[in-house]
């Protein structure tokens, strides 16, 4: 008895002590969670929706399908986006990765997302998703509006807690005739509809390419066909469509290039290409190469007039220069534009045989 009496103020003592480091833990534990769950809530809550200026040591990442996967090949869009940054902001380190896989739907982005992004540490992720989604409904095989809304919104936010903002896109195309008339744009203007309201509810930045690669279809596509405008297809994109989605991207990135010149307000750029053909040039090989360059303001929407005519001077001073090509643009970071455009390359390509001499000058104009 007088054992028990004697350990009990110990006992009592050790207990209360035990209680106290408890509360103690218990109330760290509280703070940490509740400021976790602040810092969390911030995250989920950024505003991507304004589009801001690129910085230094950025790494955009484009997640997507076969879109994506062959965008990131020469020529593709991705590949035309890094070209392009690296041409505008060569000092700042900017890194352009591409993480497409064909095939792939909402739910299959959810699966990698860990390993084919978020290992990566960006610092903005453009999601570029919906296509098979939709196609592949045709097969019983596609996603669900449902799951594809769950399935995004569960993306932007995995993204936001790594600290990286997003850019949400629409689907582009399935079949490039007129809007309403390809068979499953019902079902892509639904799909559509779902990734803005994620966009919306969530803040995040958002490029309808939808709507854009098709106004540009309907302005292009003359006969009304089903593929060869934008697309190989109907789906993946030919040349033109890389180089309008990649034009696309920079915008909504807020890829931008330096504001204009001073001095240059209210003038326009004149860029004058003078070609002189070798001998061996047919008159059919120059017509087929003055028709392939007055093709050239249809396809690259940077160029806002044109002009070309052949040498009549009295003169004779041309020193073999017969042929003269105006194009004019509004900016230099138009004319940047249209350099490596794959329109513009396409040309080259076509006028590179044949040419002896060339001499190109530019220069700020009063319209």
């Amino acid at each position: 008895m007088e054992h028990f009496f004697l350990s009990l103020p110990v006992s009592l003592a050790a207990s209360q002590a035990v209680h106290s480091l408890f509360s103690r833990g218990f109330l760290a534990a509280m703070f940490l969670a509740t400021a976790l769950m602040v810092l969390t809530t911030h995250i989920l809550q950024a505003d991507d929706t304004v589009v801001r200026e690129l910085r230094t040591g950025e790494r955009i990442i484009f997640l997507g399908d076969s879109i994506t996967q062959g965008g990131d090949q020469p020529g593709g869009y991705v590949a035309l986006v890094r070209e392009a940054i690296t041409t505008r902001f060569p000092i700042t380190g900017i890194e352009v990765i591409g993480a497409g896989i064909s095939g792939n739907k909402v739910p299959d982005l959810e699966t990698r997302l860990d390993r084919d992004v978020l290992a990566k540490k960006p610092t903005t992720v453009v999601i570029y998703i919906g296509i098979n989604d939709v196609w592949h409904s045709k097969t019983k095989n596609g996603t669900s509006p449902d799951r594809f809304e769950k399935g995004l919104r569960s993306l932007v936010e995995r993204i936001r807690v790594s600290g990286a903002r997003v850019l949400l896109c629409t689907p582009s195309a399935i079949g490039e005739k007129a809007v309403g008339t390809n068979e499953l744009d019902g079902m892509l203007a639904d799909y559509s509809d779902i990734t803005r309201k994620v966009a919306v509810d969530l803040k995040t930045g958002f490029l309808d390419l939808r709507k854009a690669f098709m106004d540009q279809v309907a302005k292009l596509n003359k006969n009304n066909s089903d593929k060869g405008v934008l697309t190989t297809d109907g789906v993946h994109l030919n040349p033109a469509g890389n180089q309008f989605v990649a034009d696309r991207m920079l915008e909504a990135l807020g890829a931008v290039a330096s504001p204009r010149a001073s001095g240059t307000e209210g003038k326009v750029l004149r860029h004058v290409v003078l070609f002189k053909f070798k001998p061996s040039s047919t008159p059919e090989n120059i017509a087929a190469i003055v028709s392939s360059f007055k093709t050239l303001p249809a396809a690259i929407e940077q160029i806002v007039d044109f002009e070309w005519g052949t040498d009549i001077s009295p003169e004779g001073k041309s020193n073999g220069f017969t042929h003269c090509f105006f194009v004019t643009f509004k900016t230099e970071a138009d004319r940047d534009a249209y350099l490596p455009h794959a329109a513009h390359k396409e040309f080259v390509s076509v006028v590179g045989p044949h040419v002896e001499n060339v001499c190109v000058v530019d220069y700020w104009a009063t319209p």
